[in-house]
């Protein structure tokens, strides 16, 4: 059974590509910070376990992920989707706003790949990696100066990443979601100029981006890499 490990799995995007995997036959290895229940919640109707650790975290990481890969071997798929947002306009932006947010979103990407990624090449046999990043890291948005650089960065390090895996059969792609119906895009009113902008005139649904990162873990997707795919309602 093919294994992938989800992270931020507990809820909003992160639950619904877990779910929809594991369902799926994959063995999902669901991450969560705080949420346990969540994560679990996520593998309840497939395989998989609940994995906690912080992503921000270089130690909790390297020990959980080493640990589960000794104990249970390595992962075919890794998707990195943890992320947090803390908005407000730059000139007033604090450095822990700033700092928290690169943490998280960007560093996190290191922290993930640098440990599963030794063991998914030792298996000689094809994997991959999925990042979720978001529109404002293609676009850039105002009041989110901190969570664009970080998301623009994801998306610079996948592609790089990409560029040196890509004969050893290992893909790696970004997933950039616009508008999403999660309770974290939709923190406070959704201010109509933005619902104005997508031509589809609506939200998109955690599960729609969940299709899209299920076909690229696929062997449909094998030629396919270093690409950043938006699921944004055509904006």
């Amino acid at each position: 059974m093919k294994r992938v490990l989800v992270t931020g799995a507990s809820k909003g995007i992160g639950f619904a590509i877990a779910q929809q995997l594991s369902m799926e036959g994959y063995q999902v290895i669901a991450n969560y910070h705080r949420d346990q229940q969540g994560a679990q919640d996520a593998v309840s109707g497939g395989s998989g376990y609940a994995l906690g650790f912080d992503v921000a975290d270089a130690e909790a990481c390297r020990d959980a992920i080493q640990q589960d890969i000794q104990q249970f071997g390595p992962y075919y798929g890794l998707v990195c989707n943890a992320g947090i947002r803390q908005d407000g306009l730059f000139l007033g932006m604090e450095w822990q706003q700033w700092h928290q947010v690169m943490q998280t979103n960007l560093d996190s990407f290191y922290h993930l790949v640098s440990n599963a990624l030794p063991s998914m090449i030792k298996r000689r046999q094809p994997g991959r990696i999925v990042s979720i990043a978001s529109l404002s890291g293609v676009m850039g948005n105002p009041g989110q100066v901190n969570y664009s650089a970080a998301k623009g960065g994801l998306i610079a390090a996948t592609k790089a990443l990409a560029a040196e895996v890509a004969r050893r059969k290992i893909t790696v792609n970004c997933v950039a979601p616009g508008l999403i119906d999660t309770a974290m895009t939709t923190q406070g009113d959704i201010p109509q100029s933005l619902m104005d902008a997508i031509p589809m005139g609506r939200m998109g649904k955690p599960e729609e981006v969940a299709a899209l990162v299920s076909f690229l873990l696929t062997d449909a997707a094998a030629y396919i890499t270093r690409q950043v795919i938006r699921v944004d309602g055509g904006v």
